[in-house]
């Protein structure tokens, strides 16, 4: 089980927000809005910022699990170091602790735990409510990764293309999303996956989407990208590994899990679609047969 301390302070916020009282909901939600930095002022401007007292603000940093405030604080800062560690700097911070275990036993116990407070933080309601926006063949759904996570936008992609039509796997050229743009409509969907080291230009084409009508769906890790803010559902997935790099096995696994439910929600239509790419296969003879 993860130990408190190594929850992010939205984590907790999320976990616990359903017990918190009406004036601390209100100051959790104004530090979510622009976090992490809205929570980094001195107690009595955050108060001020999020219209409670001072009071308030220390039950609700006592609540999430933190001895007061300045704990908070202390979390925040070192969450906001987290998210801008280079590959060379994550790798020394791993390599120092390391235990005397083989690699393979390091990394496999890390993305377990990785999965089991991932799955903790997904609210399978919301999780159904995106399948069904993604399954809904009246809007169409565009899907962007950066430099790291294209990988797995084009993972998405390669199924969604499977099993639905209109859908559009965006260029990794910034350069050119203008184009791509002009032909997303309101209640299209965009999905955008960004991690850690967050892409300013995936930034600016989720605000751009948005001020279209189109829903906003983002793929991230346990901080959130800053284009979370803008997305009207968000997944939070565990990335850190010993490694100089992040992993995306928890990611991944959150890709595949609402793939596999778009296309429970529309088998039948998929099914057809299948059954007519494996006629093409055939006829580009693109595998090998053994019969």
């Amino acid at each position: 089980m993860t130990a408190p301390e190594e929850l992010t302070v939205a984590e907790r916020i999320r976990n616990r927000f359903d017990n918190l009282t009406r004036a601390e909901r209100q100051l959790a939600n104004a530090i979510m809005e622009n976090y992490p930095a809205s929570g980094l002022g001195s107690i009595t401007a955050v108060a001020i910022a999020s219209n409670v007292s001072t009071p308030t603000v220390l039950r609700m940093a006592k609540k999430l699990g933190f001895s007061g405030f300045p704990d908070l604080q202390a979390a925040l800062h070192l969450e906001i170091e987290a998210t801008i560690l280079n590959p060379i700097a994550k790798h020394n911070r791993w390599a120092e602790n390391a235990p005397d275990t083989h690699i393979l036993n390091r990394f496999a116990d890390v993305v377990m735990e990785n999965m089991r407070q991932t799955l903790r933080q997904i609210d399978p309601a919301e999780f159904n409510t995106v399948a069904e926006l993604l399954s809904d063949r009246e809007h169409a759904v565009h899907v962007v990764g950066g430099r790291i996570t294209r990988s797995l936008a084009d993972y998405f992609f390669t199924h969604m293309q499977v099993i639905r039509e209109n859908v559009t796997l965006v260029a990794p050229n910034s350069n050119i999303w203008p184009h791509y743009l002009l032909n997303m409509r309101p209640g299209d969907v965009l999905v955008a996956f960004d991690i850690r080291r967050y892409e300013r230009d995936i930034m600016g084409l989720v605000k751009m989407a948005k001020s279209k009508g189109v829903v906003v769906v983002v793929f991230t890790d346990q901080w959130g990208s800053p284009a979370a803010k803008h997305a009207r559902h968000s997944f939070h997935s565990r990335i850190e590994a010993p490694s100089a790099w992040d992993s995306s096995v928890i990611s991944l696994f959150v890709v595949e899990a609402m793939i596999a439910a778009v296309q429970s929600l529309s088998w039948e239509e998929t099914e057809q679609r299948m059954k007519s790419l494996e006629d093409l296969f055939d006829q580009t003879r693109l595998f090998r047969k053994f019969t």
